[in-house]
């Protein structure tokens, strides 16, 4: 049994306090009594009154004031059984973490807007099944497919392009990837599986095409989110969190990274999905949110859970009895002790 405010269990200490008040004011009242009157002029005055009607009159009050007191208390006993329908889509999210997705052309940086707006995806997700992938010149699953959100937020929290062993973007190692994970999928089921890959659109690997026809051919829609600007900015060098200066090429020359949207779109073209553009920080994902509401919805799991079952009506129910006894039980005995009048000389 557990209590689901257990704070009010307290109240049960009036119980011995109203016992102990009745007692000493029964005691009291019978000292004072027979101060006044003898037994048998005690006898005839109280005719007919059952001192076992009175105790459980009494009683009958406490007990009410126990069982409404343990209702307010809101008692949950034994399991209940509920069964719990999930559905949605399959959907792996690919987040680029090239050193270009430090660049801050949207701010704070294209990377944390991309985190933020991943973060608000999650929000409005209801039963979808969500992995994320990060890549640069190579693909890494860092959560795979699952239902538990919390646990996706843990990992998107502290994924940083520090983390990986390189700097640049090759589109080809994650469509790759993306199809290696989708097809490690044990369940069959309905449900549409998505790819979302968030870029700037720099891309330093081989042609992707043959790999987003491949991906899309095994049956994964492709969407784009394009990151940053079309006049870019210059990427900056982060050593332990602080700033060591901006990425320069071989002449020297500071790099300037700019949104590359081409690419992006050729990518959601062949993956029959659509391309989206983050340019400002008032971008949102919204419209791909639109757009993921109308994908075909498969069923992931069938769970049973148990849970306490609240009891509180149970405790109600027993009180309002005891409180009737309490109220309308007889004192008095329903047949004479005397048949005669009583005399007093």
């Amino acid at each position: 049994m557990i209590w689901e405010n257990s704070i009010y269990l307290f109240a049960l200490l009036l119980i011995p306090i109203i016992w102990g008040a009745f007692w000493w004011l029964r005691v009291a009242r019978h000292k004072h009594r027979k101060e006044l009157f003898d037994d048998r002029l005690l006898s005839l005055l109280r005719l007919n009154f059952w001192k076992t009607g009175d105790r459980i009159r009494f009683y009958s009050f406490l007990l009410a004031l126990l069982f409404f007191v343990l209702a307010l208390a809101g008692p949950k006993i034994g399991t209940e059984i509920r069964e719990v329908e999930r559905s949605g889509v399959n959907m792996l999210i690919a987040l680029d973490l090239s050193r270009s997705m430090n660049v801050e052309d949207i701010s704070p940086s294209r990377l944390e807007k991309a985190k933020f707006e991943i973060n608000r995806l999650i929000d409005r997700l209801e039963g979808d099944r969500v992995g994320l992938m990060v890549f640069t010149g190579q693909a890494f699953v860092q959560s795979p497919l699952t239902l538990d959100y919390s646990a996706l937020r843990l990992y998107l929290d502290i994924v940083k392009t520090e983390q990986m062993p390189s700097f640049t973007s090759n589109f080809e190692a994650a469509l790759v990837k993306a199809r290696e994970t989708f097809q490690s999928i044990e369940e069959n089921n309905d449900a549409a599986n998505v790819l979302l890959l968030m870029a700037d659109g720099e891309n330093h690997g081989p042609q992707f095409s043959e790999a987003a026809e491949e991906l899309y051919e095994s049956g994964v829609m492709i969407f784009t989110v394009g990151i940053g600007t079309s006049a870019g900015g210059r990427i900056p060098i982060y050593e332990n969190g602080a700033l060591r200066g901006y990425h320069r090429n071989q002449q020297g020359n500071e790099v300037v990274s700019a949104l590359s949207s081409d690419n992006m779109r050729e990518i959601a073209s062949i993956g029959g999905g659509n391309y989206y553009e983050i340019s400002r920080g008032s971008d949102t994902i919204e419209p791909f949110l639109s757009r993921l509401s109308e994908l075909e919805r498969g069923e992931f799991s069938s769970q049973e859970y148990a849970n306490y079952k609240n009891r509180y009506q149970l405790m109600t129910g027993i009180g309002l009895v005891f409180l009737f006894l309490s109220l309308f039980f007889p004192d008095f005995s329903l047949t004479s002790k005397s048949n005669s009048e009583p005399v007093i000389s």
